[in-house]
């Protein structure tokens, strides 16, 4: 009769056992050894050491702008923005029908749009953020937006608007950022590759 498998003490391990002995010297996973990466990136972080889910801003950096000062610069602006298009459009529609209103929200979304990339592409900041002592950055370097970035960040706040949702995008652009951690960037932003930071 063979012997019971189950009441055998396993083998010890042998010189093969890759489970039971380190690798020698140099081979795959000693120090120096290839660890994953892909070539030219930084290696993984140590284990047990928090992961970098991608670049932050430079150290130095101003401090993010508050919430408050961002979305009483978004009013500003829009408020701004809206008077012009209501001005340029009541000499030539009828304000008291319904067609004179949507004519000036439309001229409203163009003007918004070319506003904010113009305004952005300079120095990264509208009237109402330098009112406001905030300033769009790019998250890599601080520096004032690229005009891609700048022509991004406008058009991903007001074309989702035009196209599919309406007013209901910017609240949900908006609340996007109160949940973002660590840079509090809105959607926009997020397509931007910027942050708003504090100019004080």
């Amino acid at each position: 009769m063979p012997p019971d498998p189950y009441g055998a003490p396993p083998p010890p391990p042998s010189a093969a056992d890759p489970y039971g002995t380190p690798p020698p010297s140099g081979s795959y996973g000693a120090p120096g050894g290839y660890d994953g990466s892909p070539y030219g990136a930084p290696p993984p972080p140590a284990y047990g050491a928090p992961y970098q889910t991608g670049p932050g801003p430079v150290p130095g950096m101003p401090p993010l702008g508050g919430w408050g000062a961002r979305i009483l610069a978004r009013l500003v602006d829009f408020l701004l923005v809206q008077a012009v298009a209501i001005v340029v459009v009541l000499p030539f529609a009828n304000l008291g029908d319904q067609g004179g209103w949507v004519g000036a929200a439309w001229l409203g979304y163009a003007l918004y749009l070319v506003y904010d990339g113009v305004m952005l592409s300079r120095d990264g900041q509208t009237f109402g953020k330098k009112l406001m002592k905030v300033r769009v950055a790019m998250l890599v370097d601080g520096s004032a937006p690229t005009s891609a970035a700048a022509w991004t960040r406008a058009a991903t706040f007001v074309l989702p608007a035009v196209i599919c949702c309406g007013a209901l995008w910017w609240p949900v652009d908006g609340l996007f950022g109160v949940f973002d951690k660590p840079y509090r960037q809105c959607i926009h932003d997020k397509a931007a590759k910027t942050v708003v930071v504090s100019t004080v």
